[in-house]
């Protein structure tokens, strides 16, 4: 039993330690986006770097090296310059742009793994991810983007420089999403950020943080002791928390 335990947590810390990361950066962002109303611009962002790293993939290129990483980033921060050109000039239809951004990068990568023999398993990596699998560069990586979004919300006013929040929102999902996948990256963002909401804490950045280490726990617990795929046993933990801020808000 002792071994077995141990074996688990062998395997589980670089993914809380990759969680507890991602709530750094993930938290502040995500209640700007509640605050600006564009739930959904995290997924399209995170969907455009997936694809920026498919079509570095077909071109043959490491999808940890420089080249797919440049990619990547450049497809991101090309998709955040869209979304500020179109919250400039068309602000009454940004939803309406983002979710055909996010389906048209979808379909796209869709199209790209058509003719590929492993399509099915690198969509399931770009949604869910392999955070059990994270390396030591990547959680420096996100380390320092999470100490990074916390500078920059303090010292970019992110809440008004539509630019610089869609850029750094940008760079910060294009390297989460090659750890966790697009909907764990979408839940980290939006789920932490609402129970905070639903407990009256404004901007606080405490409870969202609490509630989001507590939806990491239950995920990962309920993966070790269930086998059940990591991210999405997150995700399920995350919207649980989320859930349960909100019927407590009720009574």
């Amino acid at each position: 039993m002792i071994a077995e335990f141990e074996s688990h947590a062998d395997v589980l810390w670089p993914a809380a330690l990759a969680g507890a990361l991602m709530l750094l950066s993930h938290v502040p962002l995500g209640q700007l986006v509640l605050e600006r109303g564009i739930v959904f611009v995290d997924l399209a962002v995170a969907q455009v770097a997936g694809l920026g790293l498919v079509v570095a993939a077909a071109l043959g290129w490491e999808t940890g090296g420089p080249a797919a990483q440049a990619i990547a980033v450049g497809a991101a921060l090309g998709a955040a310059a869209l979304l500020v050109a179109s919250e400039a000039r068309w602000p009454a239809l940004q939803e309406a742009v983002i979710g055909s951004l996010f389906a048209a990068a979808a379909s796209a990568e869709v199209l790209i793994l058509s003719q590929s023999a492993h399509a099915a398993e690198h969509l399931k990596d770009l949604l869910v991810g392999q955070i059990l699998w994270v390396s030591q560069a990547q959680l420096a990586v996100l380390g320092g983007l999470g100490v990074a979004v916390v500078w920059a919300r303090a010292a970019l006013d992110l809440e008004r420089r539509r630019f610089a929040f869609y850029a750094v929102l940008a760079l910060t999902v294009t390297a989460s999403v090659q750890v966790a996948g697009v909907l764990l990256v979408f839940a980290t963002l939006v789920l932490p950020a609402m129970a905070g909401r639903f407990a009256g804490r404004g901007l606080a950045l405490g409870w969202p943080a609490a509630a989001g280490a507590l939806g990491f726990a239950i995920g990962l617990g309920a993966s070790a002791a269930l086998d059940l795929p990591t991210g999405a046993a997150i995700v399920c933990g995350l919207a649980l928390v989320a859930t349960l801020s909100a019927i407590r808000s009720r009574t």
